[in-house]
């Protein structure tokens, strides 16, 4: 899962907490301090209504929507509910606004430095939880009819001996590469302890069900586009070609469905 961390309110990026791809940033992570003209002002519109609703309770004007509306539009900025009780409390406001990391997750991109002016929308950083990862695995087109979705398969890395993770196939490309035979498929890997990173080799196991079946070395069989072809010895000397359809192939053989008998 990743999530882009957006500037909420146009300003300056003052102090950035985390200045480094690959770091890892907790729920609730102090990660930026913001200096905004506008958010500025807005802190200083919301002391303001405090202080005349003091002084004015019995006027006309309804100091209550006032202030309603001033929270409104500093939360809508990205100040927390805590802030803004904070600065009704102190009625004091700094130049810099906190700003703090609703998710967790490793930075994957961080395309701004302290200093850097950001718009409103502007991406600070993007952050990768990795609690879920894909493994994506090419397969055979004539392998999809052996794989199911929901299907559970064992995975395991060669970076971490011994390590075997149970996971689920959640996705199937139905459509084959242009130009290959390989279509995708995506298993749902859990990473409770952290192990796993983007990027790390795996090998997918799936265990189908155990036919009697022909079968021939894979590499007794030439691959053309479409076609299959095997040559069968029809004599001495003399071979014959044949025009075969295949199945599932694994541990180096491959199952011939059509063709041979």
């Amino acid at each position: 899962k990743v999530n882009s961390v957006n500037a909420r309110v146009m300003g300056r990026i003052d102090r950035l907490y985390f200045k480094s791809e690959g770091d890892y940033v907790a729920k609730g992570a102090h990660i930026y301090d913001l200096y905004s003209e506008e958010l500025n002002n807005a802190k200083q519109e919301y002391i303001a209504a405090l202080e005349q609703r003091q002084l004015m309770d019995n006027a006309i004007i309804d100091f209550n929507r006032l202030l309603q509306s001033a929270r409104t539009k500093l939360s809508l900025w990205g100040m927390s509910e805590g802030q803004i009780n904070a600065l009704a409390k102190s009625k004091k406001a700094g130049i810099l606004t906190a700003f703090y990391s609703t998710d967790a997750g490793y930075i994957t991109e961080l395309p701004v430095m302290e200093g850097q002016y950001v718009a409103e929308g502007g991406m600070v950083m993007k952050l990768a939880g990795l609690s879920t990862l894909w493994a994506e695995a090419q397969v055979y087109a004539s392998q999809l009819a052996a794989i199911e979705n929901n299907s559970t398969v064992v995975v395991e890395f060669p970076d971490l001996p011994g390590t075997q993770v149970t996971g689920k196939i959640g996705f199937a490309n139905p459509e084959i590469a242009t130009g290959s035979r390989l279509n995708l498929v995506r298993v749902t890997v859990p990473n409770a302890k952290q192990q796993l990173r983007p990027g790390m080799p795996a090998y997918i196991k799936l265990r189908g069900t155990a036919v009697n079946t022909l079968t021939l070395p894979s590499r007794a069989v030439l691959r053309s586009g479409d076609m299959s072809i095997a040559w069968v010895q029809t004599g001495e000397n003399r071979y014959a070609m044949r025009m075969v359809k295949t199945g599932v192939e694994s541990n180096g053989r491959i199952e011939i469905t059509n063709g041979l008998k």
